[in-house]
């Protein structure tokens, strides 16, 4: 039953024309009301929001794991991009979905940097979401236009430490994934730089095998396919261990920057006030999903790999967004970083 905050955020979101999202999840299938008895879920097809672009490094987990999550559920499952604000236009349309299941979030680490970034988020992850599961946790890769100078990580170090106005460092956006790692390289190399956002992971990326940039922080998932082609330069993975599909490439550590070290994990939400029975269908999908050897398989290539069965359950999930938030705030806070 819809809640009376739920019925207030429909009507605001009438007040500034923000319906159109909902009644491209209606004709989609999805948000379109409580849909009869949960017990029946799914009876129509279901949206699955990324709140980035399309082609990025979450874009792609999402729809890896539609194709079985949907055949365990007997429904359609739609991606629907919906970017902008490093992701909390996406989240925000999904906090104030109707709660039934049929429109589901796919978000990154960014779900838990959003409160610390925006002073005005209009939702927050642990009240506004009921979490169906963790599923994957990808390593990130330092990166480079192909022809850059430095040709390890400590030339890097070295090089944007001579010539901290001049190195461009891409991103997908203030509070996407890239962003984040940015943030970290800068402060573990004790130098700001130049930051070019984009509008999403995939243009940036464009723009740094085109030679328009100079490096970026991103997703194996996003910078695999580049790497082993040698259409940009790689310096090191950014997780304690080696990336099976790239395993040449040292970790941060082993390249003397032990102080960089980040993974990005994804899980999936629904609206909070979701009925139990709804977001436990949806959980049991996702692990269906996540054994799945075509998707085993696929994520390898891209050097990750789904979690545990165990993680991909809403009290894992919780429990790690719960930890992840207190994490990143403080991060932040040093930083002093702040989203408009």
């Amino acid at each position: 039953m819809t809640t009376t905050r739920h019925r207030a955020a429909a009507r605001m979101i009438a007040a500034i024309g923000a319906l159109s999202f909902l009644a491209a999840c209606s004709g989609n299938g999805g948000g379109g009301g409580s849909g009869g008895d949960a017990g029946n879920y799914p009876e129509q097809n279901i949206t699955f929001v990324v709140p980035f672009s399309a082609g990025g490094p979450t874009d792609t987990v999402t729809r890896m794991i539609a194709e079985p999550m949907a055949a365990k559920l007997g429904a359609k499952i739609v991606v629907q991009n919906v970017e902008g604000a490093g992701g909390t236009v996406g989240a925000g349309e999904v906090a104030r979905a109707e709660p039934d299941g049929y429109t589901v979030l796919m978000h990154h680490i960014g779900m838990s940097t959003a409160p610390a970034l925006y002073k005005n988020l209009g939702y927050q992850p642990l009240e506004d979401f009921e979490m169906v599961g963790l599923v994957t946790e990808v390593p990130m890769t330092i990166v480079a236009r192909k022809d850059f100078p430095p040709a390890t990580l400590p030339d890097l170090v070295n090089h944007v430490k001579a010539n901290a106005g001049k190195v461009t460092l891409a991103n997908a956006g203030v509070g996407a994934a890239s962003h984040l790692c940015g943030l970290l390289f800068q402060h573990a190399v004790g130098v700001k730089l130049q930051e070019v956002p984009y509008k999403g992971t995939g243009p940036a990326l464009t723009d740094l095998v085109g030679g328009q940039v100079d490096f970026m922080c991103d997703q194996t998932t996003n910078t695999s396919g580049q790497i082993t082609a040698g259409e940009i330069k790689a310096y090191a993975v950014t997780t304690p261990e080696r990336v099976k599909s790239l395993p040449d490439l040292p970790t941060t550590a082993e390249a003397g920057l032990s102080q960089l070290q980040v993974s990005v994990w994804h899980g999936l939400y629904v609206p909070a006030d979701t009925p139990q029975q709804v977001v436990d269908k949806l959980s049991e999908a996702l692990k269906v999903a996540l054994a799945d050897p075509a998707v085993v398989d696929q994520m390898a290539k891209l050097g990750t790999a789904p979690v545990a069965a165990a993680d991909a359950t809403p009290q894992a999930h919780r429990t790690h967004l719960e930890e992840q938030l207190g994490t990143w705030a403080k991060i932040i806070a040093d930083a002093g970083v702040e989203a408009s």
